[in-house]
């Protein structure tokens, strides 16, 4: 009988900081058989990934897998996705890894439209979160 295995979600908490997320969109990666395995042990860091759009195609660049640094992968995205991604792109939104999906049959990435935030806004961030915690 199969080991039955928990999904294992890997956030990029540094995005929900960084930028003000909008639409969230799940799409594929073409892996190897290796980092597929480094993914479902949770050897994974999304933190300073980006995603970019190169000849029609969606890249996921800088990922951390294990010991190695700088992975660039591909992500798999119908055409009338990335051609929304890449006006969204045009009109000064980035396309940030959010969430990574791994443990079941299936890898996935959430990848969302951000606007950057600006050091006021990052400000207001921090003094939300001391509030809702009940600091002050």
């Amino acid at each position: 009988m199969k080991k039955k295995t928990s999904p294992q979600v890997t956030i990029n908490r540094r995005a929900h900081f960084d930028y003000t997320l909008g639409d969230e969109l799940s799409v594929g990666m073409v892996l190897s058989g290796p980092e597929v395995r480094l993914i479902r042990d949770n050897h994974v860091q999304l933190k300073g990934s980006f995603v970019t759009i190169k000849d029609n195609e969606l890249w996921l660049n800088n990922l951390t897998l294990g010991a190695d640094t700088a992975r660039n992968i591909k992500l798999l995205a119908t055409r009338k996705q990335i051609e929304g991604l890449a006006r969204e792109k045009v009109a000064g939104f980035t396309i940030v890894p959010v969430k990574l999906l791994g443990g079941g049959r299936h890898i996935k990435l959430v990848i969302a439209i951000g606007k950057g935030k600006k050091k006021y806004d990052k400000r207001q961030t921090i003094k939300q979160r001391d509030i809702d915690r009940g600091r002050f």
